[in-house]
């Protein structure tokens, strides 16, 4: 009964203290970050100021009450481009919860220039990607406030430019050590809402997520565009439906081939030319436009902190009728919704609160035009058929 009172009242919290989250993200605590980072000559994985870069991103979690920072080490195996077997580091910052669950947050701390020697060449690496890098940093900032029920992880990954090192290594610790992963959440390119082809989209950013059997990152995404629909009146998610850009990857994979629902953020219009060239400067970026996907991040983590355990054998009953009967394992005291949406939509077309019950009928909704989902308050609801 202490545990059910605790989950509720901690939601209450969150509910009524969103406003207040999303209001403090600061655009000029992450411009002063980000021209920080990108005042660096270079943060490539091989450089020596990368660890100069990572003592100072260390640095900056310390001041935040209640952090426990790492500077995490691991090897860099000879590849393309890494010459020899080097020993690199990254940034791992927990905020402990009163749970063991964990939900991810993070961006990558190294840079690159590929006209350049990668020792020595200047790589700013402003948005691509300081700007992911800082925004976890921000979201610590302003989430340490409050107390939550889960526990979360700010990553400055390293190794990204050279193949997702730094993000393999975490991934691989975290199946070794049974870390329950309950979110991970890439930011990787924030910052520009604007490209040099004239297009523009500072109201909007891509979640990247991909489907399959061994996590639910796509259920993830779905939710995190439905949150953030919920509480930014200026700002979606544009859903993609595929892993990551064509060709390319992000920090997240790793941690969905490790079986983690992972997703990765990313800026709606793209300016290849200012990544990976010494043009990836700060003047060139958004500083309203990354404080709005920090704030959509900050929602999500918010929820993702105070969701209750999900629900088991979520199914539909067997019945004809004009409405829609869902079904599902309930845990006493824990509090439930329930989602649905047409066949041919992506995103969550509404939500119903179910309260603590373990049945709910959804009236006039035609079970054969639709999915449905049930979660527990704050959970990434879980699709008919589900274990």
């Amino acid at each position: 009964m202490i545990c059910a009172i605790l989950l509720a009242s901690m939601t209450t919290v969150q509910a009524n203290d969103m406003k207040e989250l999303l209001g403090a993200v600061s655009s000029a605590r992450l411009r002063a970050g980000v021209e920080k980072l990108a005042s660096f000559p270079t943060r490539n994985t091989l450089s020596p100021t990368l660890s100069e870069a990572a003592e100072w991103l260390a640095g900056e979690y310390r001041k935040i009450p209640g952090m426990q920072v790492e500077v995490m080490k691991y090897v860099a195996p000879k590849s393309r481009r890494v010459p020899d077997d080097t020993e690199v580091v990254q940034v791992v910052a927990t905020l402990p919860g009163t749970t063991d669950r964990r939900i991810l947050v993070g961006g990558h701390l190294d840079s690159l220039n590929l006209r350049v020697d990668p020792k020595t060449g200047i790589a700013p690496g402003a948005n691509d990607d300081a700007s992911g890098t800082i925004l976890a940093l921000e979201a610590a900032r302003v989430l340490s406030t409050r107390k939550w029920r889960h526990t979360m992880v700010f990553v400055g990954f390293t190794g990204e430019e050279q193949g997702l090192l730094g993000a393999t290594a975490l991934a691989a610790r975290a199946k070794a050590e049974n870390w329950q992963i309950d979110a991970v959440l890439n930011n990787d390119t924030v910052g520009s809402s604007s490209n040099l082809n004239g297009q523009s989209d500072p109201h909007r950013v891509r979640v990247f997520s991909e489907e399959a059997e061994t996590h639910a990152s796509r259920e993830l995404a779905r939710f995190i565009e439905w949150v953030v629909r919920q509480n930014m009146s200026d700002f979606s998610v544009k859903l993609v439906l595929r892993r990551d850009r064509y060709g390319r990857g992000g920090d997240h994979t790793p941690f969905a081939n490790a079986g983690f629902p992972a997703i990765r953020f990313i800026e709606v219009h793209e300016e290849y030319t200012r990544q990976h060239t010494p043009d990836d400067l700060p003047e060139h970026m958004d500083w309203e436009y990354l404080a709005r996907v920090t704030r959509a991040n900050v929602a999500a983590l918010a929820t993702l902190a105070n969701a209750g355990p999900q629900p088991e054998r979520v199914r539909l009953a067997n019945d004809q009728s004009h409405h829609a009967t869902l079904l599902w394992d309930a845990e006493p005291g824990v509090s439930y919704r329930v989602f649905w949406r047409d066949t041919a939509s992506a995103t969550w077309n509404g939500s119903k609160e179910a309260g603590e019950a373990s049945r709910f009928t959804l009236e006039n909704i035609n079970k054969d035009d639709h999915f449905f989902a049930v979660g527990s308050e704050g959970g990434v609801p879980v699709p008919l058929g589900s274990p």
